[in-house]
C-alpha cells in the first residue's frame, strides 16, 4: 500500500472486539460473487427490515414532506419504503467496493458527463466533483478513479477495522485521502489541473463554516466549505449525483455543468447556488438519496427542531 494512501493495517486490528466485524466483512466478500437479482432481492429484505424502525423511518418520512410537500400520506410513505429498499441495496452493495476487482466493477460503472471533466483539464484548470449523499455514492470515485487521478477525504468512525477497510478501497482507485479531521491544508496543496477533487458537500454540519439557505423547501445549514475550496484551487465546481440504472444494470455517475459564477463574493448565494444544482439531480433519483440522515438537524435561531 501506498504510504500516500490509505491506513496501515496493524495486529491491533485483530483484536478479539472487532470478531464480529471480521466476520461481517467475510460475509460480504461472498456477497461481492453474487448477481446483482440476489444481492437486491437481499438488501430491499434488509430495507424492509429497517423500515420497521420508527426512528430511522421518521426521519426518512420528515425529510421528504419538506422536500416534497405535495406527496400525499400513502405517496410519502411509498417512496418513505422505497428508499429504505435502496438504503438495504446499497448496504449490500458495499461489498463490490471492498472485494469486486477493478476489471469486473469497471464493467458496471459509467460516468455521465466526463466532458466537462475534460474540458476542464483542457483549459489547465482545477476542478472539484461536488458529489452528493446518494445511496451510491461510492461507485463514484471507482467509477472516476478508473480514467482520472482522484483525491479526496473520508469520515473516520469508531471502528478503526471499517475505517480501514474504507480507506484501502477507496485507495483502489484514489491517489490519496485524508481523514477530514485533518484539515483542508492537505486538499488544497493537492489541486492541480491533472487531478480530481472529490468533495461530498451536503451534509449538515453545524453552524461553523456554513450559512443558511434553502434547500428544497426549507432553510438548511450549507457549507461554505466548498466555496473556498474552489477559490483556492482556482477551480470549477462540477455536482454529481451516483445511482444505479436497473434497466443498465450499472452504477451511474451524472456529472452536471460546472456552476456558474463560482465561486463568488458572496458565501449565501454561493451555497444556494450549489444546493439548487444538487436539489435538481435529486429530484431525478429521490429514492436514491440519503434520507436517511438528519438534513435539517441544525436550526435556525427561535425555529422549531424538525427531528
Amino acid at each position: 500500500m501506498s504510504q500516500q494512501c490509505g491506513i496501515k493495517f496493524s495486529a491491533s486490528l485483530l483484536h478479539p472486539k472487532f470478531f464480529l466485524t471480521w466476520i461481517g466483512l467475510g460475509a460480504f466478500y461472498l456477497i461481492s460473487y453474487m448477481p446483482v437479482s440476489v444481492r437486491h432481492t437481499l438488501g430491499r429484505q434488509i430495507g424492509n427490515f429497517i423500515y420497521k424502525s420508527p426512528r430511522r423511518r421518521n426521519t426518512v418520512s420528515s425529510n421528504l414532506k419538506i422536500a416534497f410537500p405535495e406527496l400525499n400520506a400513502e405517496e410519502l410513505d411509498d417512496l418513505t419504503h422505497k428508499n429504505m429498499q435502496w438504503y438495504g441495496c446499497a448496504l449490500i452493495d458495499y461489498s463490490l467496493i471492498f472485494f469486486a476487482s477493478r476489471k469486473r466493477l469497471s464493467k458496471v460503472l459509467e460516468i455521465q458527463g466526463e466532458e466537462y471533466i475534460d474540458q476542464a483539464m483542457q483549459n489547465k484548470q482545477s476542478a472539484i466533483i461536488l458529489l452528493s449523499h446518494s445511496m451510491m455514492l461510492e461507485f463514484a470515485p471507482a467509477a472516476l478513479g478508473v480514467k482520472y487521478d482522484i483525491f479526496g477525504s473520508y469520515k473516520t468512525s469508531k471502528n478503526p477495522v471499517m475505517d480501514w477497510i474504507i480507506a484501502r478501497s477507496r485507495c483502489r482507485y484514489a491517489s490519496m485521502v485524508v481523514a477530514r479531521d485533518e484539515g483542508l491544508r492537505k486538499l488544497v496543496k493537492s489541486m492541480s489541473p491533472d487531478r480530481l477533487m472529490v468533495f461530498l458537500p451536503d451534509e449538515d454540519l453545524g453552524l461553523d463554516n456554513s450559512v443558511f439557505v434553502p434547500f428544497f423547501s426549507r432553510q438548511k445549514s450549507t457549507l461554505t466549505t466548498t466555496a473556498r475550496l474552489a477559490k483556492m484551487g482556482n477551480a470549477v465546481a462540477l455536482p454529481t449525483f451516483t445511482y444505479y440504472d436497473n434497466n443498465k444494470r450499472k452504477y451511474v455517475a451524472k456529472i452536471l455543468k460546472p456552476l456558474e459564477n463560482y465561486p463568488s463574493a458572496d458565501a449565501a448565494a454561493d451555497a444556494l447556488n450549489m444546493n439548487q444544482a444538487l436539489e435538481s439531480l435529486i429530484r431525478e433519483h429521490p429514492e436514491q438519496y440519503m434520507w436517511t440522515m438528519k438534513w435539517y438537524k441544525t436550526r435556525p435561531e427561535g425555529e422549531a427542531k424538525v427531528y
